[in-house]
């Protein structure tokens, strides 16, 4: 497996990346050298529980998505997702867990898991420089993208690009979907 590939460091790096930091701000942030944050990177230095709490904070993460790495046998590492080992994300308070498909952040698109829990709603409309594609599994899932607003349910696919959305789930059962995220955002 090339080294750029499956690893803290390299998920660390496109993490940073997209959120438009530079080793300098991230470092800044951290409290931390230019040179320890390369290190951590390239994955010559290992972080520590501190460290990886700070990170994630800094990142916009939950410590979670740091750890997935620690679950997969060394031969999985970047090319195998088990159903039990999927890295979650977010914290879930509104009403939607996702988990990360995709083996690592190292691709030019993530892919996501996302269960939305029946009433719940996305209490804020967001917006973010990215084209996601989405495929509902199961359940029906209320979507306002731009000015239109549409329900999709099971079978039906989405797509939008940069545009302000919102997703609400007011149905009696949860709404499984599969999101496709260019580029990476968690």
């Amino acid at each position: 497996m090339p080294s750029d590939l499956g690893t803290l460091g390299a998920d660390m790096r496109a993490l940073r990346k997209s959120r438009g930091l530079t080793l300098t701000d991230m470092a800044e942030r951290l409290g931390r050298s230019v040179g320890w944050l390369s290190q951590v990177e390239r994955d010559k230095s290992e972080p520590s529980i501190s460290d990886l709490r700070q990170i994630a904070e800094v990142l916009g993460v939950p410590m979670s998505m740091l750890f997935g790495h620690f679950n997969a046998p060394a031969e999985e590492q970047g090319y195998v997702v088990r159903s039990g080992a999927r890295r979650p994300m977010g914290s879930g308070t509104e009403g939607l867990i996702e988990e990360l498909l995709s083996p690592d952040l190292t691709d030019d698109f993530e892919m996501v898991h996302s269960t939305f829990q029946p009433k719940s709603a996305m209490q804020v409309p967001a917006q973010r420089p990215t084209q996601e594609v989405g495929y509902v599994m199961s359940g029906k899932l209320d979507l306002t993208l731009g000015e239109r607003s549409f329900t999709v349910g099971a079978g039906d696919s989405f797509r939008f690009r940069g545009e302000l959305y919102q997703w609400a789930n007011p149905y009696d059962e949860p709404c499984v979907a599969i999101w496709v995220i260019a580029p990476p955002v968690y």
